[in-house]
């Protein structure tokens, strides 16, 4: 994923900048950059890996090293950015955030004749260069930025520092992912979170819309491109990677969460399905609010029966292979043995990915004594990696539990069931979480409907993505 935070001002940037960039740091692991606009030195940019350590560690030398009125930041999950590009259409600084698919075809298609990229270790290309790229096959940013979104096969919000010092925030086509623009007495700010600027002083002007280009100067915001129709957010910002003080499209993340809870406990009621809890569980962190709504509507008391050590390891998916992120995740959960030992508990979880982490969590409740452990996904069976955002994002369906288990049960021909293994009142789905159990050692399983989700979030499910979960575009 990633995210970016910009400003434009009559006074010195860097310092918002810098706290609003770091405000991000929930959104990626890899990368964290920062560009500045100075009348007299001009252009400046420093980007620091940040797999080992935070994002403030690593620029906490910045207000000595750069000045400027304008500056970007951005947190990033893969490429280094914000990069530096001279072009036929001016020089400056850019930043992405989203996922580009079809990256093979575009640099065929319109860089292989004249002109080149870099290629990283990896051999693969930096998606921001690519959009710098695509941007410059046209003679404006209008021009440019509206042509690159056309191309790309993904997602893609752009923000761009000017050698002028104005910025030109883009959000994606379809507003998968949010970009909000905020003002002070002294300027203009734009950014993924709502809640960095407000901590830093600033008050919302509003979200852009879909596809919707704007330029910002201290003064002023010039709309470019009016947004599109159509709207597709992303539900998973809701349901798990969006901060809990986030709000998109006026729907608060940590309210929507304990609603979602409630809902699910409602779903179980209906079911006429009881169990002799002590308490109920969140797995932590984005599982918490989930468990207090369920907790809350259910009446069985929650509890927080093993705690994330997170002052040295604040996320568990820092580290880039799947084996350290297990040892790490494993290394993290201290048991809470008095709320543990005798007792039959139920964990609710955002979601149900590839299980594999999940699995390692319910053994190391039972040997801490658990009597019993059910457990609720906040979220439908994940069915489809995504195609738009690198969260979520599998590089096979096979990787997902639930594709896995379709196939063990009935080969590929269970794929032409998909729709029946979400329900669980269909038999397949009834067999997709009896054998889910059986693998992952829960007492009982439940996931959240897809009709559950939307009516936690709230909005017109024509404007929500819910790709992962039912394969609809």
């Amino acid at each position: 994923m990633g995210g970016f935070f910009g400003v434009v001002s009559t006074q010195d940037a860097i310092s918002d900048v810098f706290f609003g960039t770091d405000y991000h740091s929930h959104l990626g692991t890899r990368r964290g950059g920062m560009a500045a606009y100075d009348a007299q030195i001009g252009l400046q940019r420093e980007i620091h890996n940040i797999q080992n350590s935070p994002f403030r560690t690593k620029f906490e030398n910045v207000f000595e090293e750069m000045q400027g009125t304008s500056a970007i930041g951005c947190i990033s999950d893969y490429d280094p950015q914000p990069l530096l590009i001279h072009s036929n259409i001016g020089t400056y600084a850019i930043c992405i955030t989203g996922l580009i698919n079809n990256s093979k075809e575009l640099i065929e298609k319109y860089l292989a004749k004249g002109g080149h990229l870099n290629a990283m270790t990896s051999g693969l290309i930096n998606a921001t260069e690519l959009v710098a790229a695509l941007i410059g096959q046209k003679e404006s940013f209008l021009e440019g930025i509206e042509f690159a979104q056309n191309e790309i096969e993904g997602t893609a919000s752009i923000l761009i520092l000017n050698n002028d010092g104005t910025l030109i925030a883009a959000r994606d086509k379809l507003g998968r992912i949010p970009v909000s623009i905020g003002k002070n007495e002294n300027g203009h700010c734009v950014s993924f979170e709502s809640f960095a600027y407000k901590k830093l002083g600033y008050t919302e002007v509003r979200e852009l819309g879909p596809g919707e280009i704007v330029k910002l100067e201290p003064e002023k915001i010039t709309q470019l491109k009016k947004p599109g129709n159509r709207k597709k957010v992303c539900s998973f910002l809701w349901s798990y990677y969006g901060y809990p003080t986030s709000t998109y499209e006026g729907v608060n993340v940590e309210v929507m969460r304990y609603k979602n809870g409630k809902i699910l406990a409602e779903n179980d009621k209906q079911l006429n399905i009881k169990h002799g809890l002590d308490y109920i569980v969140g797995v932590p962190d984005s599982g918490t609010p989930h468990a207090i709504g369920y907790a809350n509507e259910s009446g069985v008391p929650f509890a927080r029966a093993f705690i994330k050590y997170t002052p040295t390891w604040a996320r568990s998916f820092t580290p880039t292979h799947q084996k350290e992120r297990q040892k790490v995740a494993k290394m993290k959960q201290i048991p809470v043995r008095e709320l543990i030992e005798d007792k039959e508990l139920l964990f609710v979880d955002d979601s149900i990915v590839r299980g594999t982490q999940l699995k390692e969590t319910v053994d190391f409740l039972y040997n801490n004594g658990a009597k019993k452990v059910h457990m609720r996904s906040a979220c439908p069976p994940i069915m489809y990696g995504c195609k738009y955002l690198n969260f979520t994002r599998a590089t096979s369906d096979l990787e997902l539990i639930a594709r896995r288990i379709i196939l063990e049960l009935e080969g590929e021909e269970g794929m032409n069931y998909i729709e029946e293994y979400s329900d669980a009142s269909t038999i397949r789905g009834k067999n997709l979480r009896k054998t889910i159990c059986e693998k992952l050692g829960f007492a009982s399983l439940e996931f959240q409907s897809l009709e559950g989700v939307i009516k936690a979030i709230g909005l017109n499910p024509e404007d929500l993505c819910t790709y992962c979960w039912n394969g609809k575009e």
